[in-house]
């Protein structure tokens, strides 16, 4: 006998994923990268050549989340000079 309750039905949606390119003091290159790896939706840092000097990947389910992990959380981290923040789009 079925009791007339469906299963939720679960949609595989792919992760929203941002990079941010990230200008920091001198000298404050451990502290920071400390901090970025300690946040959650922080999947990868690494050091990089140019104007910048670190790049982040940030995933979340939706681009608000991820946008909110950036603001609310990695441009309040002490030593963060500037970001850019570069959100990917479908190429295909």
């Amino acid at each position: 006998m079925k009791s007339g309750i469906e299963p939720a039905v679960t949609v595989d949606r792919p992760m929203e994923t941002l990079y941010l390119l990230i200008e920091i003091e001198v000298g404050r290159l451990d502290e920071v990268l400390a901090r970025l790896r300690a946040i959650p939706h922080v999947v990868e840092v690494q050091a990089v050549t140019g104007p910048f000097d670190l790049i982040a990947k940030v995933q979340a389910e939706h681009i608000n989340e991820a946008l909110d992990v950036v603001i609310g959380k990695i441009r309040r981290i002490s030593g963060i000079k500037g970001t850019e923040t570069l959100v990917t789009v479908s190429a295909g």
